[in-house]
């Protein structure tokens, strides 16, 4: 027998342990023993003890309590009170959350609740523990046995959303934290069903230890008080995605101590959290609680570039609406700051305006001796000059909080600036620090792998390019017109790898404005050359924004860090009117391709030039923008995983630079893409250890391509003992021998999704040939189409607890659209020329998860239709016989399964347009014929299915047809 701990004895032992900790255990059994334990827990909590809820008023509570449709509404709910109107005629306002007093809740456990609806015969779900805060199940806990796949928990919690949550009253949909465990790992996220498993934290220590064990877990995260604090205080939700979040670890200890700091002392300090770690999220939530503090006049958060404020208010404004007023000039912060705003969102470039000059700062004395907190964020670059003491003197009792992914220390003080002041000497004390090796060991942020390009390079190597990489004495050289084209051509070839188009972005920074124009030239002229000479080649959309004043070759000479152009128009004298020119005729390209009218002939023109484009390379639909130093701090866009490089960089500057591109997104951004076109090695290493430390190399770049190659030579090992011929795939002997395989698969996957990003990737590296890859692919598809019918029955498997992880198969470019292409050119071949592309059409289909379903269909037309066809009519066939199919299809369901034609045309037309599959109470009235209740369950359920195959083969991965 095995000794290991069972998911029952897992649970038993949680459940002892929250006894423990305070937690009164209860019995709840179904949806009406919890709200007849609600309404007790909302009578204690509000002390109603005199005259008891009666049921008039209980119903209004429940109506009131069901009034949100989504987990986004009811969170607003339980944070706000409700005006009961009793019998008496008496106004009773309930509490359903005591956010200020979070301690002062009702705490509960339970444990195997059951959801289930007899009327829309759902399948009965059985929830692990829940916790109960004041009645409401606020926290559920989902367990998995030892060994199992801690994302089996998250994707069984996935399904709840589908299946459960919703059932009668929808008392899950308040849940706010998920805590998902199999004994030996253990994290916590928010209820926001759109967040991908990567957006699952391990809870820490105030040192970055990871807490992963579920008792060591449970014993400081799940206790009542933490637990309230984290859903009171530390939950946000955000209201421009219609979300909650919660803040990570990290955050959690940063706005702890700034809180206490506020409260005991008037000192300064600083919060030193790598780029890309969440510092906005942080530096709002910290403002939030501390403009609540009475001793606190005003909070101001400052930002460094127009820009900024506007990204900065943005984004407050989106954790919570109308939050912030962002200040649109010094007057209007004047305003602000003399009225009631207790939270204002400003440039340090006005604020500085503001205490400086004698108008304004008469307008404002009154609080010159009030307790002011300023917030300044990425402090590293703002804090180095006059303005910070400018601040300081005006403001008596001004206590300033920094936060930097760079700080400034005595080895990168920035002496072009004649200043040698550092982030400590300014702020005093870090109060909180999360490096970069925190962040790539908590799968926070990706790595990086940086690629040197240029002739030093190793030889046979793609990345070895006849050109120039230092910069020392051969400016004539580093600017050649010959260097820049080699270069271009190199970024066409490659780009396609690194962004695995069109699924991510790229950025390019150069040194100065003169080398960004020749840049977009060379690139227009390129790819018009590359058009011209191939009708279906699809070019790159290239978009470029810089300043344009007349001492810009100044603002970046030497390249030490990166200047902060500001986005403001240039005025008057310092206009240079070259620049300008040019970049009002690209800006005219851009107009052309995105429809827009855009110009930089007024700054408010300009600036939402610059909002543009910020959201279109966020969007994707920029694929390369070109930049001197705007957008290399600051900008937050996760599709975007690749940035070259033609400038010469070095310690915080270059850390911010590369740090575009490592923000978490999906399986298939595995790292950050860094492509160096200067010899950057040296820097890049002194970097890396200054902001983290010496040995923090491994940690934070990925390994080189041939050690990825033997990893892949070491996993095929691995996979063939297993299984030595796709063949034996078939022959597997058990579930467990199939779950070996199909993980072992997965790794083979993900690793040939690294290799391919690298510009020395050839399949002939590989153990295994392309087409017993894609052979294996089939193989693997076929055991997860098998799984996804499972789910729909009663069976139970351990496959249902692996993710397949299909987006590393998923190719968009491979749609309808391209296999049309496919088709025209098996017409005016050779019969055996043809047969093979036939087949290799096929093979293809069947590895492409969203083209499967498609592959007897597109066989058929190619026998019946194709050989009477000539290549320019094969595309207008091709549409004729899929609408026929289509409808045929749909005609043979309704008559298979007995339904209603036009109800179910409308469930097809609501999936198109809402991607939504139809409730159980919508097929039941789909059918002509109602089922007797013993058979209504499995003959809903299989129509379903019929629905799932039918827009599977006809509805999705139909791009590129008409």
């Amino acid at each position: 027998m095995s000794n290991t701990q069972s998911e029952y004895e897992l649970e038993q032992a949680l459940l002892k342990q929250l006894d423990g900790l305070g937690y009164q255990r209860v019995q709840i059994a179904n949806e009406t023993a919890m709200l007849h334990n609600l309404r007790q827990q909302i009578e204690i909590h509000n002390q109603i003890t005199d005259r008891p809820l009666s049921d008039v008023e209980w119903k209004k509570v429940i109506s009131h309590l069901n009034a949100g449709n989504s987990v986004f509404e009811r969170a607003k709910i339980l944070r706000d009170k409700y005006s009961l109107s009793r019998d008496d005629g008496s106004t009773k306002y309930l509490r359903f959350l005591n956010s200020d007093d979070w301690c002062r809740n009702e705490f509960q456990v339970t444990n195997q609740v059951v959801q289930h609806d007899a009327a829309q015969n759902t399948r009965k779900t059985r929830f692990d523990v829940t916790i109960l805060i004041n009645g409401l199940p606020l926290v559920q806990v989902e367990l998995k046995k030892r060994g199992v796949e801690l994302k089996g928990a998250f994707n069984q919690i996935n399904r709840y959303h589908r299946d459960s949550f919703w059932i009668g009253s929808g008392l899950y949909l308040y849940t706010q934290l998920f805590i998902i465990s199999n004994g030996v790992n253990t994290k916590y996220y928010s209820n926001n069903k759109n967040r991908s498993f990567d957006f699952t934290f391990f809870w820490t220590d105030p040192n970055n230890n990871i807490i992963s064990d579920l008792h060591q877990f449970s014993a400081q995260f799940l206790r009542p008080c933490h637990i309230a604090k984290m859903i009171t205080h530390y939950t946000v939700i955000n209201e421009a995605n219609k979300c909650l979040m919660v803040l990570r670890p990290y955050q959690f200890y940063a706005v702890e101590a700034m809180i206490e700091r506020v409260k005991k002392s008037q000192d300064h300090a600083y919060i030193w959290h790598t780029t890309g770690s969440g510092k906005t999220l942080t530096s709002f939530k910290a403002s939030q609680i501390i403009m609540q503090m009475p001793e606190v006049e005003k909070v101001i958060f400052v930002v460094d570039r127009k820009d900024l404020d506007y990204q900065t208010a943005r984004e407050f404004n989106a954790f919570a609406k109308d939050s912030v007023d962002s200040t649109t000039n010094t007057r209007k912060l004047v305003e602000q700051m003399q009225h009631s705003d207790k939270l204002i969102v400003t440039t340090i470039q006005k604020l500085n305006k503001a205490v400086c000059s004698s108008r304004f700062a008469d307008q404002i004395q009154y609080l010159r001796d009030k307790k002011i907190v300023f917030i300044f964020d990425e402090c590293h670059r703002s804090q180095f000059g006059e303005t910070h003491q400018n601040i300081k003197k005006f403001f008596h009792k001004a206590q300033m909080f920094g936060f930097t992914g760079t700080p400034i220390f005595a080895d990168n003080v920035n002496t072009s600036r004649g200043i040698k002041q550092t982030t400590e000497s300014l702020f005093i004390k870090c109060l909180h620090k999360y490096v970069i090796v925190d962040a790539i060991r908590d799968a926070n942020v990706l790595r990086f792998a940086v690629e040197y390009v240029g002739k030093y390079q190793q030889k046979n190597s793609k990345n070895e390019l006849d050109i120039e990489v230092e910069a020392i004495d051969k400016t004539e050289l580093i600017e050649s017109p010959a260097r820049i084209a080699k270069i271009v051509d190199y970024i066409l070839a490659q780009h396609p790898h690194k962004t695995k188009r069109p699924d991510f972005t790229a950025m390019m920074c150069v040194s100065s404005v003169e080398m960004l124009t020749r840049y977009y030239e060379q690139f227009k002229a390129r790819q018009a050359e590359l058009v011209q000479a191939d009708p279906q080649y699809k070019p790159l959309n290239i978009a470029t924004i810089f300043s344009y004043a007349a001492n810009e070759a100044v603002a970046t000479e030497g390249d030490d860090f990166i200047a902060e152009e500001a986005v403001d128009t240039p005025t008057g004298s310092q206009i240079n009117p070259s620049s300008r020119d040019k970049l009002d005729s690209y800006i005219t390209d851009y107009n052309a391709t995105f429809n827009t009218a855009f110009s930089t002939q007024d700054s408010d023109s300009f600036y939402n030039y610059y909002k543009d484009i910020a959201q279109r390379v966020r969007a994707g639909q920029v694929d390369l923008l070109l930049v001197v130093n705007m957008f290399l701090t600051g900008f937050d866009s996760p599709r975007l995983n690749t940035l070259y490089v033609d400038k010469n960089l070095k310690h915080h500057g270059l850390v911010q630079a590369f740090s575009r591109t490592n923000r978490v997104l999906n399986e298939k951004k595995t790292q950050g893409n860094i492509i160096c076109f200067r010899n950057l090695k040296q820097a890049t290493d002194d970097a890396i250890a200054l902001f983290s430390n010496k040995d923090a190399k491994s940690t934070v770049l990925v390994k080189p391509y041939t050690e990825y190659v033997q990893d892949y030579q070491t996993a095929t090992t691995a996979l063939l003992a297993l299984t030595p011929t796709v063949q034996s795939v078939d022959h597997l002997p058990d579930e467990d021998a199939q779950l070996a395989f199909v993980t072992q698969f997965r790794e083979l996957l993900r690793l040939q999704n690294i290799l391919t990003t690298f510009a020395d990737y050839q399949v002939e590296d590989l153990a295994l040939d392309a087409q017993t890859v894609e052979d294996y692919t089939s193989k693997y598809l076929d055991l997860h189409d098998r799984v996804k019918r499972e789910r729909q029955t009663e069976k139970v498997s351990v496959l249902h607890e692996v993710d397949f992880e299909l987006i590393l198969i998923h190719r968009d470019e491979i749609n309808v659209g391209y296999i049309l292409k496919l088709l025209k050119n098996l017409k005016g071949v050779s019969e055996e020329e043809r047969q093979k592309r036939q087949k290799d059409l096929m093979d293809m289909m069947s590895t492409e998860v969203k083209l499967r379903s498609k592959r007897s269909l597109v066989e058929q037309f190619i026998e019946q239709n194709l050989p009477k066809l000539d290549s320019e009519d094969v595309e207008q066939a091709f549409e004729l016989f899929w609408d026929e199919q289509r409808k045929a299809a749909v005609d043979q369901l309704c008559q298979s399964l007995n339904l209603d034609q036009e109800k179910m045309r409308a469930a097809i037309e609501t999936y198109v347009f809402e991607n939504r599959l139809p409730r159980d109470t919508e097929i039941a009235d789909m059918l002509r014929v109602k089922p007797k209740i013993l058979e209504r369950k499995k003959v809903l359920s299989h129509v379903q299915e019929q629905l799932k195959d039918f827009i599977e083969t006809f509805i999705e991965g139909m791009d590129g047809l008409a």
